[in-house]
């Protein structure tokens, strides 16, 4: 049977030094880019949301679906990304997938008309689908398995800087530049970093000459199946459809409204102006940026997947009801809540490390491709749903050149990120904690042995 086969010899030169950290650092630094300007291109739509309504003529359901078409393509390619990743590999992968999206956001950027839009849309979509997956990929390859939930988390970190930047930065640079202007600049960086991609990741570290830093060199000398097979084990596997399920709750709850809708609930519903309306998505994003970042180093440090997967969902519905019944204003209420529904929702990222944990390190990319799979769909769901809420409320009343809802409307049409929420938290209850480590061929170790479980990989 066929096997993977490192190289060996003098020219592996061993996994550390300065040679070896600028190397890893600088692919992690290409790739978390282009992830960055994925993130900008998934929320700033939200920030000009009236403005696009009026420049296509858009119901609130056809903005829905127009800026959740990057989401539909994003979710339709994860487990494509995922095989791709595992196969050809992230440099190639997520290189020409950050050419798509460059090439996208210059289209949307350019677009007269719904169809050119949605043509933008749907290619920015389609690139930066590779990319996230192809970053935690490298995740694998190039960190030892006790550091992914910390890789990870800084990846998060770095693409939610993206959506930081898609809110009050975006909206404070529209008051000199146009948004097409904004995308069509966006799109030439994306085309820059796809081409850096190409020419300077490597998928291993044995492809730029040092031994495996992964500590799962074992896992390459694994007898291999064929991508189809290594796809249904994945398919098969309960603990990534509960992943799955967690994300698409939390996700879709989440993007769906901060992505979209939180703006214009600011702005219309209590009467901000647009620029100060963006700061509630911002600190939303800021709260999952730092949350991100902490929960995956927190649960490396704690040996532990599921408390943050649970603690996650738990919470957020909780902020969530005081976000829809309390009687908070904008300003450092309103600040504080949507600060801390990002924070506190950021739980649900140790899924990632959590899937990858449960499956061989050759289905590590399909696994977690698995997981982004339910969170895109979650947003792809959530934003024409939440539209289609808000039409249904709506008393013809124009604004702006776009259709005007009240704070009762998002009001009712918010109850449904709640009930995703829940979904979220019930998903949450069927992940298996795995302890930092993979589980594959050996037994669960029971609370007792959960500190040596969380160090094993680190003493092979």
């Amino acid at each position: 049977m066929r096997q993977h086969r490192l190289r060996e010899g003098p020219a592996l030169r061993p996994a550390r030094g300065l040679a070896f950290e600028w190397i890893r650092w600088r692919l992690y630094a290409v790739l978390s880019f282009s992830f960055l300007l994925g993130f900008f291109y998934r929320m700033a739509p939200g920030v000009v949301a009236g403005t696009l309504m009026k420049a296509f003529d858009a119901s609130g359901v056809a903005l829905g679906v127009l800026v959740a078409t990057y989401f539909y393509v994003y979710t339709a390619m994860q487990m494509p990304a995922g095989i791709l990743a595992d196969t050809v590999g992230p440099r190639l992968s997520a290189g020409v997938g950050a050419l798509l999206a460059g090439a996208g956001s210059i289209v949307f950027g350019l677009a007269q008309t719904f169809a050119a839009a949605a043509t933008g849309r749907f290619l920015m979509g389609l690139g930066a689908s590779t990319i996230f997956i192809g970053l935690l990929k490298i995740n694998t390859t190039w960190f030892r398995p006790e550091r992914h939930g910390a890789a990870n988390g800084l990846s998060m970190f770095v693409g939610n800087l993206g959506s930081v930047l898609a809110a009050g930065p975006f909206a404070v640079v529209l008051l000199w530049l146009s948004w097409r202007t904004v995308f069509a600049g966006a799109g030439v960086l994306s085309l820059v970093l796809g081409l850096f991609t190409l020419a300077y990741v490597r998928d291993r570290p044995e492809h730029a000459g040092f031994d495996p830093a992964a500590g799962e060199s074992h896992a390459y000398a694994m007898p291999v199946a064929h991508w189809g097979r290594d796809l249904l084990a994945v398919l098969r596997n309960r603990q990534v459809w509960a992943g799955l399920c967690a994300q698409f709750g939390l996700g879709g709850s989440f993007f769906g409204f901060v992505g979209l809708w939180g703006v214009p609930l600011m702005h219309q519903g209590f009467g901000l102006s647009r620029t100060r309306a963006s700061l509630y998505p911002t600190a939303a994003m800021a709260g999952l940026a730092v949350g991100a970042l902490l929960a995956g180093w927190l649960s490396d440090r704690v040996g532990r997947r599921k408390p943050f997967m649970i603690g996650g969902p738990l919470i957020t519905g909780f902020l969530w009801l005081v976000f829809l019944l309390a009687p908070w204003s904008p300003g450092w209420q309103g600040l504080s809540l949507c600060g801390l529904i990002g924070l506190i929702g950021s739980g649900t990222s140790v899924a990632y490390a959590a899937a990858s944990e449960t499956v061989p390190p050759r289905q590590a990319g399909m696994a977690m491709a698995a997981v982004n799979t339910g969170l895109f769909l979650g947003v792809a769901v959530a934003q024409p749903v939440l539209g289609w809420l808000l039409d249904l409320g709506w008393t013809g009343r124009m604004a702006e050149g776009a259709r005007f809802y009240s704070l009762a409307d998002y009001r009712h049409a918010l109850w449904f990120s709640f009930a995703l929420v829940m979904l979220s938290l019930i998903a949450s209850a069927f992940i298996r904690e795995t302890y930092c480590r993979n589980l594959v061929g050996r037994a669960p170790p029971d609370s007792r042995h959960r500190d040596e479980a969380c160090t094993l990989v680190s003493d092979r």
